[in-house]
């Protein structure tokens, strides 16, 4: 079996957070996000090689982060792509890999910025015990929530009927970026996109697969969080800490009331101030400061500021005298 970590996106709704940074690589907790699932790949026998599809402007940067890593089975596959427009769609992108590479095994794919509190070795269990096309899915218990995922419904663990993003959904069980393919169907990518279906999303490919046969969904408890905004990036650290703190021991933190939630990174000062449900990266220096919800990116200092909801780049500098 092959691998596949999705991580072409450009999270532009995380600017400028993410603007030269993939998201993949924000920290939760002692991991990175893209850390986790190579972890769960890495320890799976049955996966021999893991792919990560990326696009050319963040290419160098999982190449170095690849060569860095204790990892074994990661290799780079790069999109002719580098900016948002250009994107020809994820189904596009692993029909285009599944060729570049010349993939021929079953394939298990999964997006890059997922948090999931399954092991992935248990997904894989589930697809050879089906033997066809999976997926998995969660239920977010939200109807609103439900409205931004393509939705499943079941009988048994057979998926019977997909909806794309529906503005009035039937239920909250919803389908994240973590599929299965026998090798067998790995030739349907190219027939789906012969047929002019939309290239975007693999959910739409897996409703295609569905309407032509068996499409299993396997169900998990827990957590997952499609780190995509802010919030979700925050929400994702919430979990991880579970009302705790999280303070690198090369850090300084004096004077310093730390509510819950928070993530300090290495070589950051904090002094005089007030923390709430924030993320401080390393070399980010905050004094005589109220900072709730908010992600300060590195080598940034801010001064005599309340803060909330607040997104800031790297080397700003925000002063109130």
């Amino acid at each position: 079996m092959k691998a596949v970590v999705l991580a072409g996106g450009y999270a532009t709704r995380m600017w400028p957070i993410t603007k030269y940074r993939p998201k993949m690589f924000l920290p939760v907790g002692e991991q990175t996000v893209i850390d986790t699932i190579f972890e769960d790949l890495e320890a799976d026998d049955r996966v021999s090689e893991v792919f990560v599809s990326t696009n050319e402007r963040f290419a160098e940067s999982f190449e170095n982060y690849i060569a860095e890593s204790s990892f074994e089975k990661p290799t780079l596959s790069v999109e002719d792509t580098s900016e948002e427009d250009e994107k020809f769609g994820v189904v596009g992108a692993l029909a285009q890999l599944i060729d570049r590479e010349n993939v021929t095994e079953d394939l298990v794919v999964i997006a890059g910025d997922n948090l999931i509190s399954f092991d992935v070795a248990d997904f894989v269990d589930f697809f050879y015990e089906k033997e066809s096309p999976c997926l998995a899915a969660y239920d977010v218990k939200d109807l609103d929530r439900a409205k931004s995922y393509g939705l499943v419904e079941l009988d048994g663990d057979r998926v019977v009927n997909f909806q794309e993003k529906p503005d009035n959904p039937k239920s909250t069980l919803v389908s994240i970026a973590c599929y299965a393919i026998p090798a067998d169907d790995l030739p349907k990518f190219d027939e789906y996109l012969a047929s002019d279906n939309n290239p975007d999303e693999p959910g739409w490919f897996m409703q295609w697969l569905q309407q032509n046969g068996d499409v299993f969904a396997f169900t998990f408890d827990g957590a997952w969080f499609d780190i995509g905004t802010p919030q979700s990036y925050l929400d994702a650290v919430a979990w991880y800490l579970g009302g705790e703190n999280f303070v690198h021991e090369s850090a300084t933190v004096t004077d310093t009331e730390l509510g819950t939630n928070v993530h300090i990174m290495r070589d950051a000062v904090v002094e005089g101030s007030s923390l709430e449900e924030s993320v401080v990266f390393p070399g980010a220096v905050i004094r005589d400061a109220e900072l709730k919800q908010s992600i300060v990116d590195e080598e940034t200092t801010i001064e005599n500021l309340d803060l909330s909801n607040a997104l800031i780049g790297a080397h700003s500098r925000l002063t109130k005298e």
